[in-house]
């Protein structure tokens, strides 16, 4: 004779759903949800919002967002921050030019623009992890700096006689589709990105870095060589938007991706990563990337101002460094709510106070 099932205890039940109740809340979760939610609504109530056409836009216009994010991710995830990543931009479009009008072959210029990135990073990389200068004062003056560089090399001047077989590449679709020719590219290196943060040893050791910097050297991580490498990462990621940005507009101009660095630490921040290391997945990133655009291209299409684009772009960032740790302390209050109820179930115990 069989026995008949045992429900499980209280205090085993509650656990698991507070536990799935904690995910459904957790803020990159939230986030994809708004995403998918904002996509429809857009669709359905703006016009030209949904079509083919401005699907293609909105690619072509979350591109160097989204490129510059990824090794941003893994940056802030540290605990650490660069702000010069528009400016690194700018001035790879500068040189970009430059090389160009001296003669050199395009298809020796770009890997060199991506190697010009990664030497800007390892400057930047240099000054925080080599000479300990804090990351957010060192990258405040490395964005002046390296815009200031861009100015140098091209001044007000535009380069715009680029070769039409790399122009039309850039701003093609593949064959008779409407899907961009950049979506590959961003799909792979979103994937590897994505790989390394959530599935290595290294992404392991970011986010062990982000929580605690002293303990992760302690446990035997190289926390100053590792973030070495994600500056440099992120200033070749850097040369190549320079690349593109390029490409997509036929122009080296100085002030290319001018200001584009609000909207990409909008886009990481929104996105759940924390500003204080630590905490973050790059799923939520890559959907506060696509959110972000998405308002911004509906705006546009609205016919809004540049001014304001600006102004929701700044209010988005305010609203995601506040907001998790208002959800945190929404959870942390439930999470003892829920702790209290269990402690009255149990006989001859003293509950503690139950919070107001």
């Amino acid at each position: 004779m069989s026995a008949e099932p045992q429900a499980l205890p209280p205090e085993t039940v509650e656990p698991r759903r507070s536990a799935g109740f904690a995910r459904l809340m957790s803020w990159d979760t939230s986030i994809i949800v708004l995403t998918a939610i904002f996509l429809v609504v857009a669709s359905l109530s703006i016009e030209h919002f949904g079509t083919t056409r401005n699907f293609g836009f909105l690619v072509l216009d979350l591109a160097p967002i989204l490129l510059l994010a990824l090794p941003l991710t893994l940056i802030i995830a540290t605990g650490e921050i660069d702000l010069s990543v528009a400016s690194m931009t700018g001035l790879a479009s500068a040189a970009m030019g430059v090389l160009w009008t001296s003669g050199l072959p395009l298809e020796t210029i770009m890997p060199l623009v991506v190697l010009i990135g990664a030497v800007l990073g390892a400057l930047n990389g240099f000054f925080v992890t080599v000479l300990g200068l804090p990351a957010l004062a060192v990258t405040i003056g490395t964005l002046a700096l390296y815009r200031g560089l861009a100015y140098v090399l091209l001044g007000d001047t535009a380069v715009a006689d680029w070769p039409r077989d790399f122009t039309g590449w850039a701003i093609g679709t593949m064959g008779e589709t409407f899907v961009p020719n950049i979506l590959i590219p961003l799909i792979v290196l979103s994937a590897l990105f994505g790989i390394v943060l959530h599935a290595t040893p290294l992404g392991r050791s970011i986010f062990a870095m982000g929580a605690n910097a002293t303990a992760a050297a302690f446990s035997g991580i190289h926390v100053e060589r590792t973030k070495f490498w994600l500056y440099v990462l992120s200033g070749a990621v850097a040369g190549l938007v320079g690349v593109y940005w390029t490409l997509r507009y036929s122009s080296a101009r100085a002030d290319n991706a001018h200001g584009l660095e609000l909207t990409v630490v909008a886009a990481v921040l929104f996105g759940g990563v924390s500003i204080f290391g630590g905490k973050g997945t790059l799923p939520g990133v890559i959907a506060g990337v696509l959110l972000l655009a998405s308002i911004q291209n509906a705006l546009r299409l609205g016919g809004v101002a540049t001014e304001t684009l600006t102004v929701v772009t700044g209010g988005l960032l305010i609203i995601s460094v506040l907001l998790p740790d208002i959800l945190t302390a929404v959870r942390t209050a439930a999470e003892r709510r829920r702790r209290a109820r269990a402690l009255r179930r149990q006989p001859g115990s003293t509950p503690e106070p139950e919070p107001r």
